[in-house]
């Protein structure tokens, strides 16, 4: 998600589960080719199994920035074909993609021939590249603009796609709107598994809680969570346990905290400011006794110049004695 998902986001999801892909936020190819690399794509270690969110329409520039990605380290370069930001439209990247799947096709061609190349340059193995695309736009018929962008990119390589269970509206609809207006079609999704059994498919869009992953997980290859999972992010903290393994444990938002804090560490070293960090934890205790001073502490205290990891201290105290510190 753009300018949410960025890599300390990232080690704080990692800090909650173990099992869970992360991507990155959208990266346009252009940005790759000419920005500064480790900004736009450096990543912890330990946020493996990660990907790498591409977006673009030129086929030389999207493989050039794959092959980039896939000497960082990423397990997957996805291409983003359904995001409705009015930056990728004017760019015709994202959704308006939909529009020309031979043009996705070859992009993805390009992506995959560029990234088994720097594969074999490094003698290890190639990233799988990935679509995420949405049913349709405006006024296509979801059930054609669907199948005929997953069976052009298939054509051309690509096994896994991230379908977003609804139609973005280019005209009409702010991005904002395009995430909860258009409506839900989750059978079209289940239809297209059902029809291209072959790939692997995975649903995103509206899931809002580990019992519809469960419920969804009985006919789809995987679910993909974004909004709901950012600003609840404990949530996170049941994943490892109810999708992967029932012997995994469960992952408190305490505990989170514990494995996060040496990472914040060593970014403060580096000169990180702490308010780039816990703004990705404000919902870790939704719900929760303490859940407001939680974050207001963090929210007020974290953007002041020097702080450290007191302000988290601080906060965790609230947390566990918010009674006392409402009356204080």
């Amino acid at each position: 998600m753009m300018d949410w998902t960025d890599r300390h986001c990232r080690a704080f999801h990692r800090a909650l589960s173990t099992r869970a892909r992360l991507y990155t936020e959208m990266v346009t190819a252009q940005a790759v080719m000419y920005g500064d690399h480790e900004r736009l794509l450096g990543f912890d270690a330990r946020e493996h199994p990660v990907a790498l969110q591409l977006g673009g329409s030129d086929p030389e520039l999207l493989a050039r920035a794959s092959a980039i990605g896939a000497a960082f380290g990423y397990d997957e370069i996805n291409l983003n074909v359904g995001c409705p930001s009015d930056r990728v439209q004017s760019g015709r990247f994202g959704a308006c993609l939909m529009r020309e799947p031979a043009l996705v096709a070859a992009c993805v061609a390009a992506m995959g021939e560029a990234v088994r190349g720097e594969a074999v340059r490094a003698a290890g193995s190639a990233a799988p590249v990935t679509v995420k695309c949405r049913l349709g736009v405006d006024d296509q018929e979801p059930r054609e603009s669907l199948f005929s962008l997953v069976d052009a990119c298939a054509a051309a390589g690509v096994t896994t796609f991230i379908v977003h269970a609804r139609k973005a509206w280019l005209e009409g609809l702010s991005p904002k709107e395009n995430r909860d207006i258009p409506p839900l079609d989750y059978d079209l999704v289940r239809r297209l598994k059902r029809e291209r059994p072959h790939l692997t498919i995975i649903i995103n869009g509206g899931i809002a809680s580990l019992d519809t992953a469960q419920d969804l997980l009985a006919d789809l290859d995987g679910v993909m969570l974004g909004r709901a999972a950012y600003h609840d992010p404990a949530l996170l903290g049941e994943v490892d346990r109810r999708l992967f393994d029932a012997s995994a444990g469960l992952v408190s938002p305490v505990e989170a905290v514990a494995r996060y804090r040496p990472y914040m560490a060593a970014a403060l070293e580096r000169g990180v400011r702490l308010a780039a960090m816990t703004r990705h934890m404000l919902g870790l205790f939704q719900g929760r006794p303490g859940a407001r001073a939680w974050r207001r502490i963090l929210t007020v205290e974290a953007g002041a110049p020097g702080a450290g990891l007191e302000v988290l201290d601080r906060a965790l105290e609230a947390v566990a004695s918010p009674r006392i510190l409402a009356a204080a």
